[in-house]
């Protein structure tokens, strides 16, 4: 007698992310071995993340350099200007989007600008550029909109401005730190004016003694709920009452954790993420307690991230967080991949789902003020948007974690699988499989034909199913071979629609008991 038919079956595919940290036998079937180009979506599916648009059609005086900082001013009217810096320039996006050199509008020399990793932060109106070894700019809509000055040329000027290559905007005042010559001192201008750093309630605040493990230097500065966050590179310091600098005080401090890179930083509202030298950490503050607990968000992925680290110029990594698109995304430029963390939910370890980009390499990223992405590339500014990169495909992956289907004593002899399948048109997407962990997968393809949400009838019947304008599509091919573990693995193109999985369905026989 033939031996019944059984079915196995996903319905979250990857809906937990990638975990590439823990022994595949032991994951739940929720986790990825691979996701690449892939996001989680709203609805918990794993699929194909969006590419982007261009947003200027010429680069003008940027010429073939990359964006490599991108900032938006809102003005106290609330006009937006995208400001951006590429090429030792400094430039905005005109009317229609062109690419408009801002030039310098100061009285004297202009000022030597031999790089482009600038700091930005927006004061009343204003926007302050600060770069280690540079004179700080601003770009004040008021005075010119085309031009730029040294902070040191605005009227009113007072005291000096230091040299910093860390700025923030934080209860209505510019806060800066880290000089060729001074890591631990944190300077701050007066209210409402950041070209005022003398007099007043400006002031300076010297941390090279308070730091709980020894002597450490200023990586980072954050602000949330009245904290003063301040990032060494191997500690943490909270100081209260930043809302009036007169009353600062020491409220906690985080020994073991530092911040290794100054633009990883990120405040999503209800927490700060930034990049530790052990992973992404979410500083979160129980603040009736005075304590500061850290949560490790790349748990899942901890050694593949600090491996790659080691080829990067931490000075140079990328980072944002989109409201939007509830992710926190950073960007390691030499090995040409982003880190997509979900934040939508907290796994029940504390860490965030995440997937990884291998294709987009993202020279900045800035989320505006109404949650469109932008993204620095060469010659021009992207937009987060569509599936396509600007006119290009590109591959999404997702493979499942290691399993047995039902019996890690039986052979499984593999029939059939089947894949829901939400959006694609007109590609292919290829079904591979493998048993026993080993690498040389058998597959085979599966073709969406072109077709939109009007041509019903076209499908057959009970393979495609029309639901809130997506079209919902079943993938079924035949499968060979036998092992105990099973591994299944999906591509594709995308080429222009998007693409999730719904649900995978494995049909099998059972084979020999061990």
């Amino acid at each position: 007698m033939a031996a019944p038919l059984q079915s196995n079956s996903v319905s979250a595919p990857g809906f937990y992310g990638l975990n590439t940290q823990d022994s595949p036998l032991d994951l739940s079937s929720g986790f990825a071995l691979v996701a690449s180009n892939c996001v989680i979506d709203q609805y918990g599916r794993i699929g194909a993340r969006k590419g982007y648009t261009l947003v200027n059609s010429s680069s003008g005086n940027l010429g073939s350099n990359d964006v490599t900082v991108i900032h938006e001013l809102v003005q106290i009217d609330g006009t937006l200007t995208v400001l951006f810096a590429g090429n030792n320039k400094l430039f905005k996006l005109g009317t229609s989007n062109a690419v408009t050199e801002l030039t310098y509008g100061g009285g004297g020399s202009a000022p030597t600008i031999s790089a482009s990793n600038w700091h930005c932060a927006s004061l009343n109106g204003i926007t302050y550029f600060f770069q280690v070894g540079h004179d700080p700019l601003i770009y004040d809509p008021a005075v010119s909109t085309t031009t730029y000055r040294r902070v040191s040329e605005k009227t009113g000027y007072v005291g000096t401005v230091p040299q910093a290559n860390i700025c923030i905007s934080a209860f209505g005042r510019l806060w800066v730190a880290n000089t060729s010559t001074n890591k631990v001192t944190i300077t701050f201008s007066d209210l409402i004016a950041g070209h005022v750093w003398g007099g007043g309630t400006t002031g300076t605040l010297d941390v090279s003694r308070v730091w709980p493990n020894g002597s450490d230097e200023i990586m980072g500065l954050a602000a949330h709920n009245d904290f003063l966050f301040i990032f060494g590179k191997r500690q943490i310091l909270v100081y209260s009452g930043a809302t009036t600098p007169a009353t600062l005080q020491l409220s906690d401090t985080v020994g073991s954790i530092g911040c290794i890179a100054r633009d990883s930083i990120q405040s999503i509202g209800t927490d700060v993420i930034f990049l530790s030298d052990s992973g992404v950490r979410s500083l979160m503050r129980t603040i009736q307690e005075k304590s500061a607990p850290l949560r490790d968000i790349s748990k899942n992925v901890r050694s593949d991230l600090i491996g790659s680290l080691a080829v990067e110029t931490l000075a140079n990594l990328k980072s944002v967080y989109s409201e939007k698109n509830a992710f926190y995304l950073l960007v390691l430029p030499t090995s040409a991949q982003v880190y997509c963390f979900d934040t939508k939910m907290q796994l029940q370890d504390g860490s965030n789902r995440v997937t990884k980009w291998d294709s987009i390499t993202p020279k900045s990223l800035y989320s505006l003020r109404n949650g469109d992405l932008y993204i620095g590339k060469t010659g021009y500014i992207g937009k987060y948007d569509g599936y396509l990169d600007n006119t290009s495909t590109y591959r999404m992956a997702y493979y499942t974690n290691h399993a047995d289907l039902g019996n890690e004593n039986q052979i499984s002899v593999l029939k059939r699988i089947k894949t829901i399948i939400i959006g694609g048109s007109n590609q292919t997407v290829t079904i591979k499989w493998g048993f026993d962990f080993a690498a040389n997968y058998l597959s085979a393809n599966a073709n969406i034909a072109t077709q939109s949400i009007s041509e019903y009838g076209i499908a057959q019947y009970g393979v495609a199913q029309y639901s809130s304008g997506v079209l919902i599509r079943t993938l079924d091919v035949n499968a060979s071979g036998m092992g105990k573990i099973v591994q299944t693995g999906y591509e594709t193109t995308i080429n222009g629609t998007q693409l999730s999985i719904q649900k995978i369905e494995i049909q099998s026989k059972n084979g020999k008991t061990s």
